[in-house]
């Protein structure tokens, strides 16, 4: 009975090591999957200055924007330093995201944190009292023409605690329609689960 137990639990590492084996060699090189990154979310309302897309360090887009697509990732901002006497981003401009709930491609170009000392802010200091998050990312979701209440609602809902990919390949599944909020709804909520197309 012992050797059929050994034998059992033997076979299911065996299963395991490989299962892992496959997932890690299907990752691209230089993706890296974070589990505990605090998301949230910024709009045309509470952006700076208010009611604009106005970013600080353009990629790809002169003003915040983007479809979700590899190709034209969605604007994200990052916390930000300028403690060394340069402004300094959490994560270098136009480093892509993947975020699995939302169903998007995300790029750094904008900084989450105003005033002289944005180190001292919570999206460069504050992700570890967020479920002990190890980054802080906030999405750009637009919200122009929108009431405040539902954009509010949207940015409620995304905001968590909530897997991301950095430096992901381009073949994860997109969802259908341009930014986070599209025709009349606010479009998250698939989990963290990795999906091909």
């Amino acid at each position: 009975m012992r050797r059929a137990i050994f034998s059992a639990a033997g076979l299911l590492v065996l299963v395991l090591v490989a299962l892992a084996s496959i997932s890690t060699s299907s990752r691209a090189a230089g993706e890296t999957l974070v589990t505990n990154i605090f998301i949230t979310a910024y709009t045309w309302q509470d952006n700076t200055p208010p009611g604009s897309p106005e970013i600080s360090n353009p990629v790809l887009h002169a003003q915040a924007g983007g479809t979700g697509t590899y190709e034209d990732p969605v604007t994200i901002a990052v916390g930000h330093s300028r403690a060394t006497g340069q402004d300094v981003l959490d994560l270098p401009a136009g480093t892509r995201i993947y975020l699995p709930d939302v169903r998007r491609y995300f790029i750094v170009e904008d900084t989450c944190g105003d005033g002289p000392t944005p180190e001292n802010g919570p999206c460069h200091t504050g992700a570890q009292a967020q479920g002990n998050a190890s980054l802080w990312i906030d999405m750009w979701i637009g919200g122009s023409g929108q009431s405040a209440s539902f954009v509010n609602a949207c940015t409620s809902a995304v905001t968590a605690v909530r897997s991301g990919l950095l430096n992901p390949a381009p073949n994860y599944a997109v969802a259908s329609g341009a930014g986070v909020i599209h025709d009349g709804k606010c479009d998250a909520g698939y989990g963290n689960g990795l999906v091909g197309r």
